[in-house]
């Protein structure tokens, strides 16, 4: 799901230097130089951190930085090994959903951590800075931010005679929408596989998260619970959805609505213009979660940088990551178009990069959906739920095993 939009200056580190340990200097760090560990997926991504750490660079022309990237798998792999050695470097990527996993290796950060740094905290997009905290400690500040929306096909919609859901739209209109749309072969919907994309509608629906704010595992909460097995019926009861091929098919969902055999799914905002776009050739659009009883509760998802807590030279990197998140870097993300920045004042720039045929309904659709998020809560096992979960959903859609079932095993497992 990551995409990571920063920059750097051309004293990227070669593959052979990728999150492995550095001789001499600070913990994580090469001779003297400030290192940044972050994950990237393609050239474009390496291409993007090297123009974000330029930026830092040119702000902080006393200070060697280098970059250090790894496919996102093999990012936390590293990580994991670092983090036992001592070994992590100064500055460190993180990921909103993986911080309970790694927060032991990260500093919490201080109000004076933060003045040096530069970063206010009010600057920010409201309920931002929720994203690599945990039970209360700020272990890193974001460089962007998303959440759930639901996408559908206008096409499909028109040709069933219903409406395009609205922001304030109901759980009632989601299923009769759903249901109008099942026909000709072709389904109303598309449940999903991936963490986010099956667990954003019984959020919403229930108004709760699986996790307490204490950082507790709380799968089998009757609320949560009950949504989630809604939410498995939509394909099993109300067969509005069609069941997943294997575990395999991890983006089942979004390659469903994309592929034209879904008429809605949920997915991320880091998606909308690749929707709106797309190679299909459909009419897309995308609007706010459905609203519930409970409203329309939704996570701020997203992910920044964090100092290792065996950084040597703290001071030097806090600066480094005030620059890698200061206005100039946050204002690149925008305009690149890459991402939603997590700054408040750049966020506009990031509607003026979509083209303006699309701009319109992106803006309305981020600005209803950011009004009722709150931070994600992990539990300390947050990481080995989801690889227990994730393959059974495949049983979950088929009419093989229950979600109640599924959710109290993985509750028991790793509950405390």
């Amino acid at each position: 799901m990551k995409k990571i939009h920063a920059g750097a200056v051309a004293v990227a580190a070669s593959a052979a230097l990728l999150l492995a340990g550095c001789s001499g200097g600070a913990a994580g760090d090469s001779a003297d130089a400030i290192v940044i560990d972050m994950w990237a997926g393609s050239q474009d991504d390496t291409d993007a951190l090297n123009a974000q750490l330029k930026i830092a660079q040119e702000a902080n022309p006393d200070i060697k930085i280098e970059l250090r990237t790894a496919p996102w798998g093999d990012f936390f792999t590293k990580m994991t090994t670092n983090m036992a050695s001592g070994n992590m470097a100064c500055v460190t990527g993180m990921n909103s959903g993986q911080l309970a996993a790694y927060k032991d290796g990260f500093a919490v950060l201080t109000a004076d951590d933060l003045a040096t740094a530069g970063l206010v905290e009010s600057e920010f997009a409201e309920g931002s800075w929720d994203i690599l905290s945990d039970t209360g400690s700020l272990y890193g500040v974001p460089f962007d931010v998303s959440t759930m929306l639901t996408y559908y096909n206008a096409d499909m919609l028109d040709a069933a005679g219903v409406a395009a859901p609205q922001p304030g739209w109901t759980f009632e209109d989601f299923e009769a929408t759903a249901k109008a749309a099942t026909v000709g072969g072709k389904y109303g919907f598309a449940v999903g596989m991936g963490d986010f994309q099956w667990q954003a509608l019984p959020i919403a629906k229930s108004g709760t998260q699986p996790v307490t704010e204490d950082g507790t595992l709380d799968l089998t909460n009757k609320k949560f619970e009950d949504a989630a097995t809604w939410y498995s019926d939509l394909v099993t009861v109300q067969k509005v959805a069609a069941p997943v091929g294997s575990a395999s098919d991890t983006g089942w969902g979004e390659n469903q609505y994309s592929g034209g055999n879904a008429a809605m799914a949920v997915d991320g905002t880091w998606n909308a213009v690749g929707y709106l776009d797309n190679e299909a050739g459909f009419t897309a659009g995308l609007t706010t979660l459905p609203t519930g009883d409970n409203g329309s509760l939704g996570l701020i998802l997203g992910s920044g940088f964090g100092i290792s807590k065996d950084c040597d030279n703290k001071e030097d990197a806090l600066k480094v990551l005030g620059s890698l998140l200061g206005t100039d870097a946050q204002d690149y993300i925008a305009s690149s178009g890459r991402s939603y920045p997590a700054r408040a004042a750049s966020q506009p720039l990031y509607f003026d990069s979509i083209d303006e045929k699309f701009r319109d309904q992106v803006k309305a659709a981020f600005e209803a959906a950011f009004e009722q998020v709150e931070g994600q809560r992990v539990s300390e096992n947050w990481s080995k739920v989801s690889l227990m979960v994730q393959p059974q959903l495949v049983s979950v859609y088929n009419g093989q095993e229950t979600m109640s079932n599924v959710l109290e095993a993985a509750q028991q497992q790793f509950g405390k």
